[in-house]
């Protein structure tokens, strides 16, 4: 099961959540403060091995200091 990222319109809580590909497009509500005002956000990822640019780092540090794969 995919881990979806989501965010509260009404508290800007920040929240992870398992759920289904069947259930993906229901969004949950907010943990924080009960909220059915959640939005799902755009995850960043890394593919490491890529051919085509530098190979091991992702689109998003391009080689240089970068959060989400650790280059």
């Amino acid at each position: 099961m995919p881990i979806y990222e989501y965010r509260c319109d009404k508290c800007g809580y920040e929240f992870e959540k398992r759920v289904s590909f069947s259930q993906s497009e229901i969004l949950p509500e907010c943990p924080a403060c009960k909220s059915g005002e959640t939005e799902k956000k755009i995850s960043m990822f890394c593919a490491h091995g890529v051919t085509g640019g530098s190979g091991s780092s992702c689109s998003g540090c391009e080689g240089g200091s970068c959060a989400s794969c650790g280059h």
